[in-house]
């Protein structure tokens, strides 16, 4: 009886149903749109901190750099200068620890054996500063009385007088990054966030080959290719691979075993930064405190911590998807839940003869309350499969419009300074202080769904509650003056 006398009234009112169910469907299809946005949000910045840090990294130790003065500090080169003109190229490199101070390689051993740690590595920045050019210190003129006599200077004599012709210098500065990263765990560290699409990665037998892998960026640039080679500082490295990073800028223009690192810097058993991975992504926090109450002058950053400094386009849309668009969303389903009570409670008004009449037949009040709901909750579900269809097909048009969006972690990084938060990605990594491209998808998941058909069922519960008090007050007289 209750589902033939509900499916007869729904199909007698199939406007005002109708009118309820879209209400509810507006309401739920903006939650799941807003849901999937803001997932989408995530994921994209899931991938931008990825590109920084590395796959498997759930924070990094550094030590930050001491204040640098401004005596002493411009890096030095040395030049044989040619003499009589002679303009041979000449060229010198000056490889400079990037970013932060170094940790002695004991420390990554200390990190490792903290509680809650599986496995950190450690790894060394650097830049390289290289000068190539012509210099010639030219032909020394001597004038035609001087070099000989005493007397210039007390006790010796007096120096040459005359002029330098000829003399100057043609050269070009260029810099770039140089990675040193443990072989031995390839599972950790700034490569993982690039993929090998050329040759190979390092083996674990290679601690201290002379090899190299090339970011493919660099490696177009100055025309690298696999089996080639690349001088640093007066060695050869051989380039082993051609490495493409993920999504953004790859952590350095080329990467070398760790010990290589350390020998062209002079750091001897020293690292930067040192990637842990914790052994339960849950603890990340309490991991975080242990490593910095148990060794001390550190800083330990998180992904976390990182994510609170991205900005952006993407950090606009995510603030919006998440604050604008949840209260948006929270309003609307309030409007709709709330029409849908009052239009609900109106339709109970209209049908007072027809319930006056069903309780003069012995339908109890309860009886009549069921019914009410009932078809409320049919409305309801209706409301529920409409609001998941238009969800679904919204968030349909913005994984296809994908829209490109920005992202810049650290503020302002410089060129070669200790930009980045915390030595994700290596010290003082470029990207830092440069925006990052991303791709806008809405993904649905299964527990957004889920969520959407309990909306629908506490909407038709919530106009149901609504039409059922309606109900429960009236009389059988009621029907009565309703005839009259």
């Amino acid at each position: 009886m209750f589902f033939t006398y509900l499916r007869r009234e729904l199909r007698r009112r199939r406007k005002a149903a109708l009118v309820v169910a879209s209400g509810l469907a507006l309401g739920i299809a903006l939650v799941i749109v807003v849901s999937s946005v803001s997932s989408g949000m995530e994921k994209a910045q899931g991938k931008v901190l990825q590109s920084l840090y590395g796959l498997g990294t759930d924070m990094t130790v550094t030590k930050a750099a001491a204040p640098t003065t401004t005596t002493g500090q411009r890096p030095r080169f040395n030049f044989g200068a040619n003499d009589n003109g002679s303009d041979k190229e000449q060229s010198s490199d000056r490889v400079l620890v990037q970013g932060f101070q170094t940790l002695a390689a004991s420390t990554v051993s200390k990190v490792d054996s903290q509680h809650g740690v599986a496995d950190s590595v450690g790894g060394l920045s650097l830049q390289v500063i290289r000068v190539n050019g012509q210099f010639t210190r030219g032909r020394f003129q001597q004038n035609g009385n001087g070099g000989g006599g005493r007397g210039g200077r007390q006790g010796g004599q007096q120096p040459p007088q005359g002029r330098v012709e000829g003399g100057g210098a043609n050269f070009d500065v260029n810099n770039y990054s140089v990675y040193g990263t443990d072989v031995t765990k390839p599972a950790l560290g700034p490569l993982t966030s690039s993929k090998i699409t050329s040759g190979r990665t390092f083996t674990t037998s290679e601690t201290n080959a002379a090899v190299v892998v090339a970011d493919t960026s660099y490696a177009k640039e100055k025309k690298l290719s696999v089996g080639g080679t690349v001088t640093v500082k007066g060695v050869k490295y051989k380039v082993i691979g051609i490495a493409t990073p993920d999504s953004g800028d790859a952590a350095a223009n080329l990467y070398m075993p760790l010990q290589q690192a350390q020998t062209l810097a002079g750091a001897k058993d020293k690292v930067t930064t040192i990637y842990v991975k914790a052994s339960d992504s849950q603890q990340i926090s309490s991991v975080k405190s242990t490593i910095q109450k148990n060794i001390s002058g550190t800083t330990v950053t998180t992904s976390a911590d990182l994510a609170d400094t991205v900005s952006g386009s993407l950090s606009t849309a995510s603030d919006l998807a998440s604050n604008v668009g949840k209260w948006l969303s929270i309003a609307v389903l309030v409007a709709a839940f709330l029409v849908a009570g009052l239009l609900t409670s109106s339709a109970v008004s209209r049908r007072v003869r027809e319930f006056g009449t069903l309780k003069a037949l012995g339908w109890k009040s309860g009886r009549v309350t069921r019914q009410v709901v009932g078809e409320a909750v049919v409305n309801g579900l209706v409301g529920g499969v409409l609001g998941i269809a238009l969800g679904l097909a919204g968030a349909y048009v913005v994984t296809e419009i994908s829209p490109n969006l920005q992202a810049q972690v650290g503020g302002s990084g410089g060129g070669g300074g200790q930009g980045g938060f915390g030595g994700f990605g290596g010290p003082g990594r470029r990207v830092a202080s440069k925006a990052l491209d991303v791709t806008l998808t809405a993904p649905v998941s299964l527990s957004t769904i889920a969520g959407a058909v309990a909306l629908a069922v506490a909407g038709g519960l919530i106009a149901g509650a609504f039409g059922g008090w309606r109900a429960s007050r009236l009389r059988p007289a009621d029907a009565l003056r309703r005839v009259e």
